[in-house]
């Protein structure tokens, strides 16, 4: 049965731990898969955003140094957990957006560790963030493009 993991093997307290369960759950020869977004090379989707925010408060902490968010993390991870024939790569995504509300609104909800920070902020620096990300994005409809980084393999034969 495969086995897959998408957007969230970098929030896993120990990722090489996470990937042998779920090797485990692929059973014999199973296939396991994941993907997270290149937030160290700054073209995943929150790219723009900790741009932006670097503007206003230089140490702000992003996604930058979570694993597997690197070129070659993920497929480095899988390695580490025992899978064989692994194969990474990449996968491009686009998204539209009708205006800056609708690519801002979800960064107010809260969720993630860009919506913890954006919910962290007083008032007065919400306030410059938003106006420091809207200078940078366009007025009207946008499409965003993002990259994801993709590793899979095989658990073992049993």
């Amino acid at each position: 049965m495969p086995c897959f993991a998408c957007l969230v093997v970098h929030f896993m307290s120990d990722p090489v731990a996470g990937l042998v369960s779920m090797a485990r759950a692929a059973g014999p020869d199973g296939v396991v898969g994941a993907c997270v977004w290149d937030q160290a090379g700054g073209r995943g989707p929150l790219g723009p955003f900790w741009q932006g925010v670097r503007e206003v408060d230089s140490h702000a902490v992003d996604e930058s140094q979570m694993p597997g968010v690197a070129e070659g993390d993920l497929a480095g991870l899988f390695e580490a957990a025992g899978l064989r024939d692994v194969r990474g790569g990449s996968l491009e995504v686009s998204v539209a957006h009708s205006g800056f509300d609708d690519w801002w609104e979800p960064f107010t909800l809260g969720v993630g560790p860009a919506g913890s920070y954006v919910a962290s902020l007083d008032g007065p620096s919400r306030d410059r963030v938003e106006a420091t990300l809207r200078r940078r994005l366009p007025d009207g409809p946008f499409v965003t493009r993002a990259l994801a980084w993709t590793a899979y393999g095989r658990s073992s034969r049993g």
